[in-house]
């Protein structure tokens, strides 16, 4: 099986953080600012960043179809700003994907001078690595998930059960920043569900092998 190819959204935000992540383990990366950036890739990170601007780029450059068509057949993952924009509900008018069956409030942590860092335990990581070490998970003007409903599951939470990350299929947000850490687990996650994702749309009877890293 040919290796992975992942995009990054690079309208805005901290696009170059998880192409970094990506690279350090062995995945060509791309980044997307228009339609036909999306062809050929295997899954799609959208980053942080400010997520009115983002969404107001991704309607000037003819996207906002485009990744929601793509998000519907292959893996998608929203970090902070990126989890705002594939949400359904986030009590706002501006533009966003609605891929999620979630609900967002952004900024709900507060402003920039509130950014904080915590460790988490996310279960969902021992797929990819039995360590059950706690995540640190970096919140930079970070938006809390609200509310999860079906078939949208929750992966994290705080300890007083605010939700941070959760997962619909081959689609994941998160609240925090795992590009801004040196702990590959999150990104080794997401490129999990993107080979799970590609085995289910290979023909039937065809031989599949790893993906080599």
């Amino acid at each position: 099986m040919k290796s992975l190819t992942i995009g990054v959204l690079a309208l805005q935000g901290d696009f170059i953080e998880h192409e970094a992540m990506l690279r350090l383990l062995g995945v060509e990366t791309r980044q997307v600012r228009l339609p036909e950036h999306l062809e050929g890739l295997d899954g799609l990170i959208i980053p942080g960043g400010e997520s009115t601007t983002m969404g107001r780029l991704a309607v000037d450059f003819g996207l906002i179809e485009p990744l929601r068509a793509f998000g519907k057949q292959k893996p998608v993952w929203g970090t902070c700003a990126g989890a705002i924009f594939l949400a359904k509900d986030i009590h706002r008018d501006q533009p966003i994907l609605g891929l999620m069956d979630i609900v967002v409030e952004r900024n709900a942590f507060g402003r920039q001078v509130d950014s904080f860092e915590v460790d988490v335990v996310i279960p969902a990581l021992q797929v990819v690595d039995p360590d059950p070490r706690p995540f640190r998970a970096v919140f930079i003007r970070a938006p809390i998930i609200e509310q999860v409903n079906p078939p949208a599951e929750v992966l994290a939470t705080l300890e007083d059960g605010t939700i941070i990350a959760a997962q619909q299929g081959h689609l994941l947000a998160t609240s925090f920043h795992p590009e801004l850490t040196d702990d590959l687990r999150f990104h080794r996650y997401f490129l999990h569900l993107v080979e799970q994702s590609r085995l289910r749309r290979q023909p039937a009877g065809q031989q599949v092998s790893g993906n080599g890293r």
